[in-house]
C-alpha cells in the first residue's frame, strides 16, 4: 500500500513529487509511456520560468524536475493509467501493463491535450504534413511554405520557431487581433518570414498522401479560397485530460476538475488535482508547479489526519 500516487509528470506532477518525497511519503509517479514530461517536452526555449535568466529548453527543464524528485525518493514508472477506482479509503490505479497499485491518496495531474480543428482530414494527414508540435516536426519542413493556425502565445511561439526551417510561415487566425502577449506579437510582426492571414478559418485540409494546401473560409464574408501549403501546424489551445475520472470527480464548467477554492481538494476524500487539469485560464509552467505544491501539501495534511484517526481508533479498542 502506497501513501501517495501521482498521475502525471509535468511541472505539477513532478513538483508534487518533490514535496511529497521530501515529506517521506515515497510517492509513485505514473509518467505516460508516450508523453512523459508533459507539454514542456514539446516546447523550445522557456524564457519565463524563474531561476533561468538565460532561458532553458523545455525538455531540459523537465529533466531537472525529474532528477530533483528522484533525488528525494520519488519512484517514476513509464506507463499509462487505464482505469481508476477512487471511492473509499483505498484508491486503486491500474496501468496499461495490467499491473495495479493501491494508495491512500492520489494526485491527478494529467495536464491537457492538443485541441484539434475537428476536420475529417486530421486523422488521415496527421504526421503527413499535419502536426501539433513544431519542435517535434519543424526539421522536416526546411525551405517549405507552411502555416500555423491560432492566435495565442503557443501559436506565435510555434510560428517563430518554424522560421528557423521554413521559407514562409503563414499565421491563420479567426479574428483581426491576436490573443498572444505583446512580446510574442512583437517578435512575430518583426519576422520577415511570417505573414498573417486575418479573419480566416480552415474549412478543409487538402492533399491525398500529404498536406498540399488548405481551403480557407473568411469568417466575415463566408468566402472561400485556396492556400497552397506544404505543411500545417495547429496551435488552437488544449483540452484538460479528464477522461479517466468522468463519473468519479466533479468537473467545472470549463471541463477542468473542480476543486475546493484555492485548494487541490476534489469532491472525493483523498483525491487531489493540480496543474492544467484544474486551470483553464493561466496554464503556465510556473502556475502548474505552484499547483503541484498545493496538492502535495493538501495530501500530506490529509494523510496525517488519516493516521491520527487510525491511531485514536486503535487506542479506543485497547
Amino acid at each position: 500500500m502506497r501513501q501517495i500516487i501521482i498521475i502525471g509528470s509535468g511541472p505539477a506532477g513532478y513538483t508534487a513529487a518533490i514535496y511529497a518525497a521530501r515529506a517521506n511519503l515515497e510517492p509513485l509517479v505514473i509518467a505516460s509511456s508516450v508523453e512523459a514530461g508533459g507539454e514542456l517536452m514539446n516546447t523550445t526555449e522557456v524564457e519565463n520560468y524563474p531561476g533561468f535568466p538565460d532561458g532553458i529548453m523545455g525538455p531540459d527543464l523537465m529533466a531537472k524536475f525529474q532528477v530533483q524528485a528522484e533525488k528525494f525518493g520519488a519512484e517514476v514508472i513509464y506507463d499509462d493509467v487505464v482505469s481508476l477506482e477512487l471511492a473509499g479509503e483505498v484508491k486503486k490505479v491500474t496501468l496499461g501493463s495490467g499491473e495495479s497499485y493501491e494508495a491512500k491518496s492520489v494526485i491527478f495531474a494529467t495536464g491537457s491535450a492538443y485541441r484539434k480543428l475537428g476536420l475529417p482530414e486530421e486523422e488521415r494527414l496527421s504526421g503527413h504534413g499535419l502536426s501539433w508540435c513544431a519542435t517535434c516536426d519543424g526539421f522536416f519542413f526546411r525551405e517549405k511554405t507552411i502555416a500555423v493556425v491560432g492566435g495565442g502565445d503557443s501559436a506565435l511561439e510555434e510560428a517563430t520557431f518554424l522560421t528557423r526551417f521554413a521559407s514562409k510561415v503563414y499565421v491563420i487566425h479567426r479574428r483581426d487581433a491576436l490573443r498572444a502577449s505583446k512580446i510574442m506579437q512583437d517578435r512575430a510582426f518583426e519576422n520577415d518570414k511570417i505573414e498573417f492571414i486575418w479573419n480566416s478559418e480552415v474549412a478543409s485540409i487538402n492533399g491525398d498522401a500529404a498536406v498540399d494546401g488548405v481551403t480557407l473560409r473568411d469568417t466575415v464574408t463566408g468566402e472561400q479560397r485556396e492556400l497552397p501549403l506544404e505543411g500545417l501546424f495547429v496551435a488552437i489551445g488544449n483540452d484538460p485530460r479528464t477522461h479517466l475520472v468522468h463519473g468519479q470527480l466533479d468537473l467545472a464548467e470549463a471541463g477542468t476538475i473542480a476543486v475546493d477554492g484555492r485548494s487541490s481538494k476534489t469532491n472525493v476524500a483523498g483525491v487531489f488535482a493540480a496543474g492544467d487539469v484544474i486551470d483553464p485560464t493561466y496554464r503556465q509552467a510556473v502556475t502548474a508547479a505552484a499547483s503541484g505544491t498545493v496538492a502535495a501539501l493538501d495530501a500530506e495534511h490529509y494523510l496525517a489526519a488519516v493516521e491520527q484517526a487510525e491511531s485514536e481508533s486503535l487506542a479506543l479498542t485497547h
